[in-house]
Formats: structure tokens, sequence, C-alpha cells
């Protein structure tokens, strides 16, 4: 199967490292002209050169906003007005006790998390509508499902993102928009990374050597029994962004090892 984007555009947010970054690196080798996004212009710029490198002649633009925000939120929408495909990747997660989580961080993590990627489809997806045809991707986690009791408040709002793409996908039933979640387990991303920075340290050992103890203590049912590279969880956003996934909608799609104790 070769997928061809050509001739699409696709806004990926919180593209400017990590999993987003990948995406965004996928689908432009692809062939989709893609926009990146990032609260800070210069990170942004930095992730625009970066990709570039990657992938010389792919098409690639900048929009910096902070999606956290309504504000930030139509800035974006104003700066891009049409997209074929959105992918609601922008996220954020700490671990911390449940006691210990104020009102103003369940407040963040939801507005982060879950209201970004209603904004941004609100408007994107009437324009999908009114063409038949686009293609919606949230980023949803397998803490949506097995919540994990050190990020409550994160877990929280990755099960939001699953009923809000479910949502979605049954209004645009009949059409050829399609709306799915990825669910990726633990991925080497930069936040990982400093995570597990200190315990490779202390112990000696490599950070891909961490991540397999990380996991084995903390998401014991993995079947792979790592943490998977940002890559890995890209190549599914691009295929769920394809027209050859036209057949594939209101789905969970994990890319999560087999975290997940469940063949469903």
């Amino acid at each position: 199967m070769k997928i061809d984007l050509s001739g699409l555009t696709a806004l990926v947010t919180g593209s400017t490292e990590g999993i987003g970054h990948a995406a965004a690196l996928g689908l432009a080798r692809a062939g989709a002209r893609v926009v990146v996004n990032g609260r800070k212009p210069d990170g942004v710029e930095r992730a625009l050169s970066s990709l570039r490198d990657a992938a010389p002649g792919a098409a690639f633009e900048g929009a910096a906003a902070d999606v956290s925000t309504a504000a930030g939120c139509d800035a974006l929408v104003a700066a891009v007005p049409h997209a074929d495909i959105l992918v609601n990747n922008t996220g954020i997660y700490e671990q911390v006790p449940f006691f210990d989580i104020p009102d103003a961080d369940w407040d963040r993590f939801f507005q982060t998390n879950v209201m970004s990627g209603i904004r941004l489809s609100r408007h994107y997806l009437r324009g999908m509508l009114d063409r038949n045809w686009g293609r919606i991707v949230f980023l949803s986690s397998e803490s949506g499902i097995n919540i994990p009791a050190e990020m409550l408040h994160y877990g929280f709002t990755k099960s939001a993102v699953l009923a809000v793409s479910r949502g979605l996908a049954k209004l645009a039933a009949g059409t050829g928009v399609t709306v799915n979640a990825v669910l990726p387990g633990p991925t080497m991303s930069r936040g990982v990374e400093g995570m597990l920075k200190g315990s490779a340290a202390e112990a000696g050992i490599s950070l891909e050597e961490a991540g397999k103890r990380f996991v084995r203590a903390k998401r014991s049912t993995s079947i792979i029994g790592r943490v998977a590279s940002p890559e890995e969880v890209a190549n599914m956003i691009v295929y769920a962004c394809s027209r050859e996934a036209s057949a594939t909608t209101g789905a969970a799609l994990r890319v999560e090892g087999g975290i997940v104790e469940a063949i469903t």
C-alpha cells in the first residue's frame, strides 16, 4: 500500500517535537502540505528547520498559537482557515497524587487536552463536510482506558478525547469524513526521556534499558515490553489520515504495545 496525500493540507497541533513532529514528517513524506504548530514562534522555526532537513522538497509551513486557549485556537484558525486533515495532538501530562491536584490543574488539563481538539474540530469539520472528505485524528492514550492513579487528571482527559472522537465520527456518518482516536502507550518523547534520564544515570544504564524497566514496573501488561518510538505512533496516524483508511472511523486505534488487556 502506497499512501499518497498529494494536494491535501494537514494541520498537526503540538508538532514541534515528539509524536506530533514525527506525524508531521510522515504526512509530508506522503505528499501532504503540513502546517506545523507550537506555542512559540522560535520553537516552530526550529521544528520547521529540522523537518525540512529530514524531508527535502516537502511542503511545510508554521503557525505559532497556544491552542490550550480559545484565543489561541481562534488565532490558529485565522492563520490556517482550511485543512483537509486535522491531527489534534497537543497534550500535557504529569505525575501528581490525586490529593495534590488543585482545581486549576484539572481545568488546565481539560482545556489543553480536550477543548483544543473540540474547538479546532468545530471549525475544520464544517469545511470537510461541505467538501465530503476529510480526516480528523485525536491523540488519546492507553491511559484513557487504564486510568493511572498517579495521573488521574491526565487519564480523565484522554477518556474524554475517546468520547469526543467517537461522537464526531457519528456526526459525520455517511460522508467521506472520518474521525478516529489513536492510543499510544509510553513513547520516547522529550518528556519521557526527561523522566527516564535520572533513573538511567543512577543505574548506569541506557535510556532504552531504563524505558524497559519503567514499562515492566508501571505497565506490566505490555506485550512489546518497551517504550515505543514517536515514529511507530506516527505510522498509525498517517494511515488514519490516508484515503486508504476510508472504512476506518469512530475507532480507538491502539499503538500501546498490548498494554490494554483486551482483544478488541
